[in-house]
């Protein structure tokens, strides 16, 4: 709906980066759906431009015409005409104030890659920038981070794929007993530079183990091994830049054996509680603890801060930041923002604002 005091002066270009290259390509073109259809047409010129897994940048002018039109599909296709970043970008500089939304979830997009792309383009986008991105994409750099800032954690290993050796050989064996002896009985093992729970296997002896490095190993060179917590799971979005607004907490209860891909993206089977039953100074020590993981890292704009509630009294643990969460009606982040009262569309408002405030002070701080 337009805003009725919008005119012309107000008036923004409002570039949606989505899909991309990596594994996460189809949750990106779902998340983009929902945060086209909120957009204020009243203040924004939209430009939906689609990142294909090839890595082909392309105008979406069949999700242009249906935004147009109000007939949304479930996701947005890719696909259209080419459209080259840096001269495009320019060009739309030229006819007045852009900003870029990189709605790309994974390698390639919210890893700081992306992002550098359009600092070179010297445009606003919403997001942490290429050091925040990078950091908190690589979810070894960012235990190792987040330690140095006495933030409390799973206790884990990282490893790189040339560590797993060839099956049946002695190394091999003897790094699967390491590892379940000093993490288990119970591990879960992730790539280190994915998300969305893509390549995340529950290992509990050594077979589940070998196979569970193997599928990690399959998305990413670098591989995380973790302990297993049993306890509730608590997130948080933050929101801002220097001084961070953090929402109030929502839990999950996964559907599966843990919150998998399909309880994130395709199944209703989650709970996803919005006022979960927690003390008042546990809610006030995940929120503390949330900001100093956003700060440490960072991050501008927006992060989700995933926690566990550990049932062996350790309290909150620390598990994963993620800079670019995701935008479905099912999502955590927006959820959670609405619950605070503010609505999808003043959320991308706001994102939209914060982008344009921290490029204004960077322009500042640069020598020209």
């Amino acid at each position: 709906m337009a805003s009725p005091t919008a005119d012309a002066t107000d008036r923004r270009t409002f570039v949606l980066l989505f899909g991309g290259r990596s594994a996460e390509h189809d949750v990106s073109c779902v998340s983009a759906r929902h945060v086209l259809a909120a957009i204020d047409a009243g203040r924004y010129d939209v430009v939906p431009v689609g990142i294909d897994t090839d890595g082909r940048w392309s105008l979406a002018e069949a999700a242009a015409a249906a935004h147009a039109a109000g007939d949304l599909p479930d996701a947005l296709d890719p696909t259209g005409p080419a459209w080259d970043p840096l001269p495009c970008l320019a060009e739309l500089s030229a006819a007045g104030p852009v900003v870029v939304f990189p709605l790309l979830h994974g390698p390639l997009g919210e890893d700081g890659t992306v992002q550098g792309l359009l600092e070179l383009a010297d445009v606003p986008y919403v997001g942490a920038g290429v050091l925040g991105s990078s950091l908190a994409m690589d979810k070894l750099v960012t235990k190792e981070v987040l330690a140095q800032h006495g933030l409390p954690q799973t206790r884990y290993r990282g490893l790189h794929a040339d560590d797993l050796g060839a099956p049946g050989t002695d190394t091999l064996a003897a790094l699967l007993d390491s590892l379940l002896t000093d993490l288990g009985p119970t591990v879960f093992v992730k790539p280190a530079n994915l998300g969305s729970s893509i390549g995340v296997s529950k290992a509990t002896d050594a077979v589940t183990l070998e196979v569970a490095l193997n599928a990690a190993a399959a998305y990413d060179e670098w591989i995380i091994v973790e302990e297993a917590i049993t306890g509730r799971e608590i997130e948080l979005a933050v929101l801002g830049d220097r001084v961070p607004q953090v929402s109030g907490p929502g839990e999950i209860r996964p559907g599966a054996d843990f919150y998998d891909y399909a309880d994130k993206y395709e199944t209703d089977a989650a709970e996803l509680l919005d006022d979960p039953d927690l003390e008042p100074e546990t809610v006030v020590l995940f929120q503390e603890l949330a900001a100093r993981a956003f700060l440490a890292l960072r991050c501008s704009g927006m992060a989700r801060v995933d926690f566990f509630l550990a049932d062996d009294g350790r309290g909150p643990v620390l598990n994963e930041v993620n800079t670019i969460p995701g935008f479905t009606p099912i999502s955590m982040y927006p959820r959670l923002w609405q619950k605070a009262g503010l609505t999808y569309p003043a959320l991308v408002d706001r994102l939209v604002d914060l982008a344009v405030e921290r490029h204004a002070r960077r322009r500042r701080n640069t020598r020209r």
